[in-house]
């Protein structure tokens, strides 16, 4: 069993990603080798929350040039977790 934290790497923190916080939807980047549930055990022991479901997308690596050589960016994995009513929120901001 990986442990929570290798699994979620970080949250991922745009305008739209804060919008949906208001509908209790919230956006991470995760490993790359995890699936759903993995994703799901992880955020419930992190933040001490119940999730009711997650969403998880797979961006290719980006064709990247720099003089004659040239590569990819490493892929990434982002998930978004939507958390049930009677959830509490996850606090990014300490205010």
């Amino acid at each position: 069993m990986k442990d929570p934290r290798d699994i979620i790497k970080r949250p991922v923190i745009t305008e739209r990603s804060t919008d949906m916080m208001s509908e209790k939807k919230y956006t991470f980047d995760v490993d790359v080798k995890a699936n759903k549930t993995e994703v799901k055990d992880a955020i419930e022991q992190i933040f001490g929350v119940t999730v009711d479901k997650v969403n998880i997308m797979n961006y290719k690596g980006k064709f990247k040039r720099m003089g004659r050589h040239s590569g990819y960016t490493s892929r990434r994995r982002k998930a978004i977790v939507k958390l049930t009513a009677e959830s509490k929120e996850i606090e990014f901001f300490e205010v």
